[in-house]
């Protein structure tokens, strides 16, 4: 173990010069008390990790002395990367005690680009992000996935919890694409909402939201939104992905996601009503395959975390991480 300032780090991750951080031309300036750091993953590549730590500002009763505040692992969707978390999401947690981690999947924000040319599978993903938790976590962490971030979340649930290093304290799935992949929500739009259907397929298919304001705004934030805001982002974004995260053929081949009997890790699934991407059944379903009843969060968009009114969704899981009273 090296200790690094004011926290601990294991000998696989460092911490990077500003100078060398070149594979998004697009700078993400970190908040006050955050740290750029990459994991090294067993292929030899490096993770990003934006890392802040939980802030304690009281003297805590014996009761809550004896309540852990588990870590909590931040997993990005599609165009987005560990920058997406630190914008709100980390200074809201940190300041409410919880050290969080924002990961950036492989050829996503400023993390190592694997060869071939996507950047993995639901199998590598997990892998990854199941290496980072054994080897950087000293307590059961809150795995929380957004959009196909979720996702890889579902397949770690089913697939790599087996492993007890890789046991969660809870899981939190956000916008989450379904269990059975984004298929269903695409035949559904295209019967149901032509219009929306085009404009999706554009927008993400086609990266038109790359180039189109209004469309960027439409596909992931409130109409509220500061158009400069959505501006910025949205060159966030562009620069963001250097590779698709899926084959999306070889990704629904491999769907549904397996079930998983009498689960112990207890799971949020969380929608956001004014979401342009998953619709309300694609929420259903996902709260119905885990035995959930879904949390639908009114006034906000598919980009929960960073749109304007981001505090709704952050106090919902803020919430739902109390209660389930995690003790030594």
């Amino acid at each position: 173990m090296a200790t690094f300032g004011c926290y601990t780090l294991t000998t696989k991750i460092t911490k990077t010069p500003q100078a060398i951080l070149n594979k998004m031309k697009v700078a993400y300036k970190l908040k006050q008390g955050q740290s750029r750091l990459f994991h090294q993953l067993p292929s030899g590549l490096n993770m990003e990790v934006i890392y802040q730590k939980g802030v304690q500002t009281k003297t805590k009763t014996l009761d809550e002395k004896q309540q852990v505040q588990p870590p909590l692992v931040f997993v990005h969707g599609s165009f987005h990367a560990a920058w997406c978390w630190s914008e709100h999401w980390l200074p809201f947690f940190s300041e409410n005690g919880f050290d969080s981690y924002a990961v950036s999947l492989l050829a996503q924000g400023e993390s190592d680009d694997p060869d071939g040319s996507v950047a993995g599978s639901l199998q590598t993903h997990a892998a990854d992000i199941a290496d980072f938790i054994k080897n950087q976590t000293t307590l059961s962490p809150v795995l929380i996935g957004h959009s196909f971030g979720g996702l890889i979340v579902q397949y770690y649930l089913a697939n790599l919890e087996k492993d007890s290093s890789g046991n969660l304290a809870g899981a939190v799935l956000i916008c989450s694409v379904p269990p059975t992949g984004n298929s269903g929500l695409v035949w559904r739009y295209l019967f149901t909402k032509p219009v929306a259907a085009y404009k999706v397929t554009m927008s993400l298919a086609a990266k038109a939201f790359r180039t189109s304001l209004p469309l960027c705004k439409e596909t992931f934030f409130s109409q509220d939104m500061d158009d400069n805001l959505v501006l910025r982002y949205q060159e966030l974004m562009t620069e963001s992905s250097r590779l698709p995260l899926f084959d999306l053929r070889k990704l629904n081949a491999s769907l549904p996601v397996a079930s998983v009997p009498n689960p112990s890790t207890r799971v949020l699934v969380m929608g956001a009503a004014d979401d342009f991407i998953v619709d309300a059944k694609g929420l259903e379903e996902t709260g119905s395959f885990y035995g959930v009843q879904p949390v639908c969060v009114e006034g906000v968009a598919h980009d929960m975390m960073l749109d304007s009114s981001w505090e709704k969704g952050a106090q919902v899981m803020l919430s739902w991480i109390q209660n389930l009273d995690i003790k030594i």
